[in-house]
């Protein structure tokens, strides 16, 4: 089983964000929305995920945010 959440946030605060979820642990995937709901990035994440593959993931994260002013991130946890 699986939970969703969802956060409204700036581009400015996205970068912030998805490490915080990230260091939780518990994240399965991490979906990132503009403001008219399109899929900018889709993130899965596996248990045991080390700091070698996030940094791309951090990289991609860090270019969507300076072309976003709004977004939406779409978390989806495991129970």
């Amino acid at each position: 089983m699986s939970a969703k959440e969802e956060f409204k946030i700036n581009g400015e605060e996205l970068l912030g964000k998805v490490k915080e979820l990230i260091n939780e642990g518990n994240v399965r995937s991490i979906t990132i929305k503009d403001k008219n709901n399109n899929v900018i990035l889709n993130l899965p994440l596996t248990f045991g995920v080390v700091a070698a593959v996030i940094a791309p993931v951090l990289a991609a994260v860090g270019a969507a945010a300076a072309l976003l002013t709004e977004c939406t991130i779409t978390v989806e946890r495991k129970n």
